[in-house]
C-alpha cells in the first residue's frame, strides 16, 4: 500500500507559496530603507546649517543632471509603502476572518498607501 498523493514531496502546492516572495520583498525594502536612512543622516550631519534652503538642497541634489536626492527619496518612500503593505496585509489576513471585511480593509489600505505615495511625490517633485 503506497503513501497518499498529498503528503510529502509529491503534494500539490498551490496558493501563496508560503510567503517566500513577501519575505524577500520585506528584506529588500528594509535594506533600501536602512540605506536611505544612513544617506539622509550623513546628509544632515554635513549640512552647514539646518535651514529650509539646506534641507531643500539635500533633496534636490543633482548628479549628471539627474535629481539624485529626489530619486532616492522616492525609492525609499515606495519601499516604505510596499513594506507597509506586506505587513498590514498579513495582519488583515491573520486576524480578520470575515472575507468581506478583510477585502474592505485591503482596499482601504491600498488606497491609503497609493494616496500617500502620490501626495509624497507631489510634494517632493514640486521642490
Amino acid at each position: 500500500m503506497g503513501a497518499p498523493e498529498n503528503i510529502g514531496p509529491r503534494r500539490l502546492v498551490v496558493g501563496a507559496h508560503y510567503g517566500v516572495k513577501d519575505f524577500i520583498a520585506q528584506r529588500l525594502t528594509a535594506i533600501i530603507l536602512a540605506t536611505y536612512t544612513l544617506v539622509l543622516l550623513i546628509g544632515i550631519l554635513v549640512m552647514s546649517e539646518f535651514s529650509y534652503a539646506s534641507w531643500k538642497a539635500l533633496f534636490t541634489f543633482h548628479v549628471f543632471a539627474l535629481p539624485v536626492g529626489q530619486i532616492l527619496a522616492t525609492l525609499a518612500f515606495i519601499s516604505l509603502a510596499w513594506h507597509a503593505w506586506i505587513g498590514v496585509r498579513d495582519i488583515w489576513m491573520d486576524y480578520v476572518r470575515a472575507v468581506s471585511v478583510r477585502l474592505l480593509l485591503h482596499t482601504l489600505t491600498i488606497l491609503w498607501l497609493v494616496g500617500s505615495v502620490a501626495y509624497f511625490a507631489q510634494i517632493l517633485w514640486s521642490l
